[in-house]
């Protein structure tokens, strides 16, 4: 599946999410859902909260980047949620 193709999903998805549950929940609700979503509908491959790397100069920062989730290894989402 493309980066394009997995894009449509997840906004299809975050969409209808939003609609029936509207505005206002913590943002660990509407990940949760959007990962059993991504899982169980569409097959997809998810990543919660993964710790991601950062070399700088040589030296490397174990825990440099943690995205929110990390879809088929290819599309980073960053979830935000406000009233």
């Amino acid at each position: 599946m493309s980066e394009n193709e997995i894009a449509k999903v997840i906004v299809d998805t975050v969409y209808r999410v939003h609609r029936e549950l509207g505005p206002g929940l913590f943002e660990s609700v509407y990940e949760s859902i959007l990962d059993f979503e991504c899982r169980t509908e569409h097959g997809l491959f998810v990543q919660r909260q993964p710790s991601l790397p950062v070399v700088w100069k040589d030296v490397k920062i174990d825990v440099g980047f943690k995205p929110d989730m990390i879809i088929e290894n290819k599309v980073i989402i960053e979830l935000k949620s406000v009233e």
